[in-house]
C-alpha cells in the first residue's frame, strides 16, 4: 500500500495548465524532498493532496483511500510556510489542542496525545504564552506540535526552516530527521533536503524532471542550472 498515490493528475488555473497528468507515488515512512523555482507548482501540489484544492482530473489517493475535495483527511498534516497562518488562538496550548478537540476526542485522549507531542517537540513551556509573541523558531515547533496532535500518518512542509535562526533551524532538522511519519518537505533550503531526505523530486512548472537520490540529482550541474536551482554549497567539489 502506497502512502501517496497520484495518477494522471491535471490542474488547470484559468486557462493556465500547471499539471499534465502527474503521476508520483510516496511510499510509507519515506521522507522526501520536494525542490523546484517559484511558480513550479509546489504548494498546489501539497493543496491537491490534501483536497484543499480540486484537480480537473486525475486520482489522488492516501493510503488507498481515494481524496474527494473538500472532505477532512485525519491521514494528512499540512504545515504552512508562515506559521502565523496556523497559530490563531489565545494561547499556545489552544492552538496545540483545536485540531484534536474537532476530532471529537476525549479530553482524557487528548491530554494523552498533548504530553505526548509536547516531549516530542519541546514547546510545553511556552503553553501558555500568546502566538503572537513567539520567535521564528518557536512558532515552527507550535505550528508542528498542533498537527502532531492529530496523529497523521503524512505530514507536508512547506518551507519549513524559512526565516529560522541556525540554532532553530538545527533542532528542527533534528526533529526531522527522527520522525516516524510520511513526510515530504517542499524548501529552497536545499543542505536541509540534503540532512533528512532520502529521494528528491524536482518540479518545473508542473513536471517531474528529476526523481530520485538527493546526492545524484543535487550534484547534476546541468540539472540545477536548467531549473533555476544551485547545487548545494557542500556537494560543489
Amino acid at each position: 500500500m502506497k502512502a501517496i498515490d497520484i495518477n494522471n493528475l491535471y490542474f488547470q488555473y484559468n486557462n493556465y495548465n500547471l499539471f499534465d497528468n502527474l503521476s508520483l507515488t510516496i511510499e510509507p515512512q519515506t521522507k522526501v524532498g520536494l525542490i523546484g523555482a517559484n511558480g513550479g507548482g509546489k504548494t498546489t501540489l501539497f493543496l491537491s493532496i490534501c483536497g484543499i484544492l480540486t484537480p480537473k482530473l486525475g486520482e489522488i489517493k492516501l493510503f488507498d483511500k481515494v481524496v474527494k475535495p473538500n472532505n477532512f483527511y485525519p491521514e494528512i498534516g499540512l504545515v504552512f510556510q508562515n506559521p502565523d497562518d496556523q497559530l490563531f488562538c489565545p494561547r499556545v496550548k489552544d492552538d496545540i489542542i483545536f485540531g484534536a478537540e474537532n476530532l471529537g476526542l476525549s479530553s482524557d485522549e487528548i491530554d494523552l496525545r498533548m504530553a505526548e507531542v509536547f516531549k516530542t517537540t519541546g514547546v510545553e513551556h511556552l503553553q501558555n504564552r500568546i502566538p503572537h509573541q513567539l520567535s521564528g523558531g518557536e512558532k515552527c515547533m507550535v505550528a508542528i506540535a498542533s498537527v502532531l496532535i492529530m496523529n497523521p500518518k503524512i505530514i507536508l512542509y512547506d518551507e519549513p526552516s524559512a526565516n529560522l535562526d541556525l540554532k532553530a533551524r538545527r533542532r528542527l532538522i533534528n526533529f526531522l530527521r527522527s520522525s516516524s511519519q510520511t513526510i515530504i518537505i517542499s524548501s529552497h533550503d536545499l543542505e536541509l533536503i540534503l540532512e533528512v531526505c532520502e529521494r528528491v523530486i524536482v518540479l518545473n512548472q508542473g513536471k517531474i524532471v528529476a526523481d530520485g537520490n538527493p546526492i545524484d540529482v543535487m550534484s547534476n550541474a546541468d540539472l540545477m542550472l536548467e531549473n533555476n536551482l544551485e547545487i548545494p554549497p557542500s556537494l560543489k567539489n
